[in-house]
């Protein structure tokens, strides 16, 4: 116990997980992240392949393997009337950014990149919260 002395000991208890709304905002900002990085290696002239692993079955031998597919990353932007229209997406859902807008308007492709990181510092700081919720709220639950 002379050893133990010598430490500081606390009564402690660790968070088991994180609350639904820093979940919804860790997925929003998961979400502005992949979308900067695509952007940037279109603005780059690169390719950006977002990969994710699921589980098929072999035909031959019957068992189960993970393999990597690629999956197709849609825009959140377009260009109409000469300027480009950048709308945020949760899930499926388009977030409302006030009242009665949807979209941010900018005047070139080259301000996709620069927003969406004013937008991921945004849903960081917790000013994307409601949007989130009404739209959350909009979706139907299924009953298990």
């Amino acid at each position: 116990m002379a050893l133990l002395n010598t430490l500081k000991l606390v009564s402690a208890k660790r968070p088991n997980e994180l609350s639904p709304q820093q979940q919804r905002r860790a997925k929003l900002i998961k979400q502005l992240t992949e979308q900067i990085e695509w952007a940037r290696s279109v603005y780059e002239g690169a390719s950006f392949e977002r990969k994710s692993k699921r589980k098929v079955r072999n035909e031959e031998t019957g068992e189960r393997v993970t393999v990597e597919a690629q999956k197709k990353v849609k825009a959140w932007w377009w260009e109409a009337n000469g300027k480009v229209q950048l709308a945020i997406r949760y899930g499926n859902k388009v977030l409302p950014l006030s009242k009665n807008t949807n979209a941010v308007e900018l005047e070139s492709t080259a301000e996709i990149v620069p927003t969406l990181t004013t937008i991921k510092q945004a849903a960081e700081a917790g000013e994307l919260d409601r949007a989130i919720e009404s739209v959350t709220a909009s979706i139907a639950r299924k009953p298990k």
